[in-house]
């Protein structure tokens, strides 16, 4: 760990790690379920609009989206301060995708708020010490 000093306060600590941990675990456990849709079968949240415009298949698709979340999980693992715009612009993505399609709506939201927490997360970490991802989870 680094031995820069931490002048946050316990709370904004722990408000950190939550998030630290959410969204390393969350963008990761939704990638790869597009590949087996235990948690939801993922092709019908793709707008039409969208879908239309593609060279491939929905599944096809939503296989290279779950890609790129675990990626954008394992960026913010190693590099919060930066992951968690992406993730928070990424979900911006998919808020904006999900409002196309009035059944969920709601889905959207919650989203939104979930890409509030992700910049929330990016800009605690601007002011959090450079660790390790190991290091977040051994100071909890």
């Amino acid at each position: 760990m680094n031995n820069q000093a931490d002048h946050r306060t316990k709370a904004e600590r722990d408000a950190y790690r939550l998030l630290y941990a959410g969204f390393v675990a969350a963008p990761i456990v939704a990638g790869v379920d597009k590949f087996f849709d235990k948690l939801g079968f993922w092709d019908k949240y793709l707008s039409d609009k969208v879908a239309d415009k593609l060279p491939t298949t929905r599944h096809t698709f939503m296989e290279a989206v779950g890609v790129i979340e675990v990626v954008a999980g394992v960026l913010v693992a190693a590099k919060p301060k930066w992951g968690g715009y992406v993730v928070g612009a990424w979900l911006a993505g998919i808020v904006a995708n999900l409002w196309t399609k009035p059944q969920y709506r709601d889905i959207a939201l919650r989203d939104l708020g979930l890409a509030l927490g992700a910049l929330a997360l990016a800009r605690l970490a601007q002011d959090a010490p450079e660790e390790t991802a190991m290091a977040h989870l051994r100071s909890a």
